[in-house]
């Protein structure tokens, strides 16, 4: 009896799993069907759910781009909610892809899209859950082609050098058309072969990571990192010279994400602003953008479906057009909103046009309490902008507001702490008296995040701040803004971000964390302790200038001398 009941629980669970995936599919405008019947297979990969992957621009901008080839038929695969998961590993069902319920494994590429570090684990629950062994070196000429992709892979791919095939190093819209013509060489009436690895060395900003050889000196540092024969000594990033020659708008809508129906367009690409603690500012330079022009044709297909417009860029308020843009989306009936403003960007018919459009909330990022840190990590904003930026939203009964600050910095100490509570007050006050009166304010929020030192930055060199030292300087922001009104402060747990700067900034030695915290289902404290490694040497360590970085060997077009003065000057800022 107990058995039927298991058997029927299984299988109420698998077919509640392809109803949600119909539902999905039917939900969504957008998605492309084709046979599969003599052509590429791929499924794009995103490692977490199907609400935070379809919120994901770039995810989509791929999705698109593998399907515009005829021969190339792209599905996509999420990771499981918890329930689901289990159910499958139960079952011995592999994970299939949303589109055609066809397992991974029948596919002949397997991409990851990689944004984050703390969702490395989950590419290895998917490929535990699609029946496909975790290592490379585990794999088999039948299995397909593991590749990896994104901002994260781009600053560092070696704490994932031994479980995928090959790393999209850079923008993939440059890339994804040789990687596919590597198989189209290889076909053979309507079978496909897996390509050998070496086909792909001659491709530019392509890395095969079995292809390179580490070895490393009694304290634990690279000795050396070299390439077999015929594989290029520096991998280099890839970027797109004109974004006008790419789409850049949402392929797929859908209301199962964080931006509901709303269609997604990029502005630009990258950062002038080159912030010492900023990733996007480096790894994406030089900043881009797509033209008025490029943009009025991009936002029409949703103007005329009365879609909301989302417009996106980690600059997004350096673009010479912007409150044209808005400006037109208004006169054309259409409502906006926008990821996120630099506070000297706001302008007083942008703020009135977004608020028109049910923006209802805007974002402040100091970063930091005093103007003394915010120059040692170059943010230019000063505190006549803030307060600047503050009284415009005032003015215009603005209720809510983000401030995004970081903690952990280099130089930073107590005072820092101090000025955060000290500014977040003085920021309440100058709305109040802006707004004469407290009623049109309902919330600050204050968002706090741990520092975690990226590749790629002035900053690579410096080490993650002592965890007890972050929790006592969290405490300080807490304890200061408790009891007053219309504050209220949120951050995550510091570990998450030991875990992240492990992922950001380790060798492919630490690909072991990984494989230990899977065993582990996501304990990451007791994978530390299975492992003979100690993970502080890849967090709380200070590297010399001297020392071989593990992305070393990516070209991405930046001058390693001057990251390294540009990190001297922020500590002789103190």
């Amino acid at each position: 009896m107990l058995i039927g009941a298991v058997c029927h629980t299984a299988g109420s669970l698998y077919t509640n799993s392809l109803k949600k995936s119909h539902t999905r599919l039917a939900q969504e405008t957008g998605a492309v069907s084709k046979s599969r019947e003599g052509r590429l297979t791929v499924a794009l990969a995103f490692p977490n759910t199907y609400y935070v992957g379809m919120s994901n621009l770039g995810f989509q901008i791929i999705y698109r781009l593998f399907n515009s080839a005829d021969d190339v038929v792209c599905e996509r695969v999420f990771l499981p909610d918890g329930k689901t998961a289990r159910h499958l590993q139960q079952s011995g069902r592999p994970l299939c892809s949303l589109e055609s319920s066809q397992p991974l494994a029948t596919f002949h590429i397997i991409a990851f899209s990689l944004s984050f570090e703390n969702d490395y684990l989950n590419i290895l629950t998917m490929l535990r859950l699609a029946r496909i062994a975790p290592l490379h070196k585990e794999r088999t000429g039948h299995d397909p082609i593991i590749i990896g992709g994104g901002v994260a892979v781009s600053l560092n791919p070696e704490p994932l050098a031994d479980i995928f095939d090959l790393f999209v190093i850079g923008e993939g819209e440059e890339i994804i058309k040789d990687v596919l013509d590597v198989f189209r060489t290889q076909r053979i009436g309507t079978r496909w072969p897996k390509p050998a690895l070496e086909e792909f060395s001659r491709i530019d900003g392509i890395y095969v990571p079995a292809a390179y050889s580490v070895t490393y000196h009694v304290d634990g540092t690279i000795k050396a990192f070299r390439p077999r024969a015929g594989f290029p000594r520096t991998v280099k990033r890839q970027w797109i010279k004109d974004l006008n020659c790419f789409s850049g708008c949402s392929s797929l809508t859908t209301p199962s994400t964080e931006f509901g129906e709303m269609s997604l367009v990029e502005l630009s690409r990258g950062c002038p602003r080159r912030c010492r603690f900023c990733a996007a500012g480096h790894v994406y330079h030089p900043y881009r953008i797509r033209t008025r022009e490029k943009l009025l044709q991009e936002m029409l297909p949703a103007l005329q479906r009365q879609q909301k417009i989302g417009l996106l860029g980690a600059a997004a308020g350096d673009h010479p057009d912007l409150e044209g843009l808005i400006k037109h989306v208004a006169d054309s009936g259409g409502d906006v909103s926008i990821s996120s403003l630099r506070a000297d960007a706001l302008t007083e018919e942008i703020v009135r046009l977004l608020k028109k459009s049910g923006h209802m909330t805007f974002s402040i990022a100091p970063e930091t309490g005093s103007e003394r840190l915010r120059a040692a990590i170059a943010k230019d904003l000063t505190d006549d902008e803030i307060f600047a930026t503050v009284a415009l939203l005032a003015r215009h009964r603005i209720p809510q507001f983000k401030l995004y600050f970081l903690v952990g910095l280099p130089t930073e100490d107590e005072a820092d702490m101090e000025a955060i509570v000290d500014l977040a007050r003085r920021i309440r006050h100058a709305y109040f008296k802006e707004a004469r009166g407290e009623k049109w304010l309902n919330q600050i929020t204050l968002s706090i995040s741990a520092f975690v030192p990226k590749p790629c930055t002035p900053f690579q060199w410096h080490p993650f701040a002592e965890m007890k030292e972050l929790k006592k300087r969290l405490r300080i922001v807490d304890k200061g803004l408790k009891k007053e009104r219309k504050i209220v402060v949120t951050h995550d747990l510091p570990k998450w971000s030991y875990v992240q700067t492990l992922l950001s900034r380790g060798d492919r030695r630490s690909s072991i964390f990984l494989l230990k915290a899977m065993e582990a289902e996501g304990d990451w404290m007791r994978a530390f302790k299975d492992v003979a490694l100690n993970p502080d040497f890849y967090i709380y360590r200070t590297r010399s200038f001297e020392e071989i970085l593990p992305w070393d060997f990516i070209d991405h077009g930046l001058d390693k001398k001057a990251l390294w003065n540009e990190y001297q000057r922020a500590l002789q800022s103190a």
